[in-house]
């Protein structure tokens, strides 16, 4: 049993070799744009077209770096927070818990091919959840989603 265990603890620390990672689908409730951009290319764009929904890049997050620093190679993944003061403030006023939903994130793929996609959970399905305690907030919501496709309009010609 020991011995199974040592086996085991030795195999899981191994790199892991290149893991196949499906490309984004469509998928209800968000919005999914496949471009013929590379990933990098995306993550820039996109990072550079928060303006254009008047927004500001907060957060940003992914796995892949840290991976490969570990022997494992996986796509390229990134996750980017978008969202603004104003917003926060009118939702804070709104709603205390749906500010745990802020920023809203934008998530850039490496497909399969070397092009990336841009996808995200549309702000109002996000904010769905609180708008039976806060009716106002579906307002946010609406205009969040204007925001968010103008960020995705530009990021993704």
């Amino acid at each position: 049993m020991l011995l199974k265990a040592v086996f085991l603890s030795a195999a899981l620390a191994l790199p892991a070799a290149a893991q196949d990672v499906a490309d984004m689908a469509p998928r209800a409730g968000w919005s999914v744009t496949p471009t013929a951009k590379s990933f990098d290319d995306l993550v820039a764009a996109t990072r550079g077209a928060a303006g254009a929904g008047k927004l500001a890049v907060v957060t940003m997050a992914g796995p892949t770096g840290a991976a490969a620093s570990r022997g494992i190679e996986i796509p390229g993944n990134r996750v980017i927070g978008l969202y603004n003061n104003d917003f926060a403030v009118r939702v804070l006023r709104l709603s205390t818990p749906a500010m745990i939903e802020a920023p809203i994130r934008v998530y850039v793929t490496e497909n399969a091919d070397g092009t990336a996609t841009l996808s995200y959970k549309l702000p109002s399905e996000v904010l769905a959840p609180y708008i039976a305690d806060a009716p106002a907030l579906a307002e946010v919501a609406a205009e969040l989603d204007l925001a968010f496709a103008a960020v995705a309009l530009a990021a993704t010609r």
